[in-house]
């Protein structure tokens, strides 16, 4: 892998951080298993660990950003880098709403409150998002 030259390291590695990541905290992996590994872990620490994107590129990056790096502070700043490149590409690549089943924000009910002047007018309106 010496052929890359530092940058392309780093890419690569970004890319198999997000992809195994990927592959185990948000699908069903080959024959099911990745989902049957999920569902025997449970609701403990690894069963949690292997719902959370974010948690998850943490640990994949650890190894792979001591390999890359020379010395502590390189291993930190890869580590940290790693992971948010595996988090930027899973924020680009997230399917939209429908698709997954999830509500993001932008499609939370929105909640409106009229604020009333001393006369009774409804002069002004505060709209906002409510989270469910």
């Amino acid at each position: 892998m010496d052929g890359y030259g530092p940058i392309g390291r780093f890419v690569l590695s970004a890319l198999a951080v997000w992809r195994v990541t990927h592959l185990l905290a948000e699908e069903d992996g080959p024959w099911n298993m990745v989902a049957r590994m999920r569902g025997a872990l449970g609701d403990g620490f690894w069963g949690r660990l292997m719902d959370c994107f974010y948690c998850l590129s943490l640990w994949f990056s650890l190894p792979i950003s001591i390999w890359l790096a020379s010395g502590w502070m390189g291993m930190l700043l890869h580590w940290q880098a790693l992971s948010g490149a595996a988090c930027l590409l899973e924020k680009a690549t997230n399917r939209t709403n429908s698709e997954t089943g999830s509500q993001s924000i932008a499609a939370a009910p929105i909640a409106a409150l009229q604020i009333e002047d001393d006369q009774g007018d409804a002069p002004c309106v505060v709209v906002k998002r409510e989270a469910r």
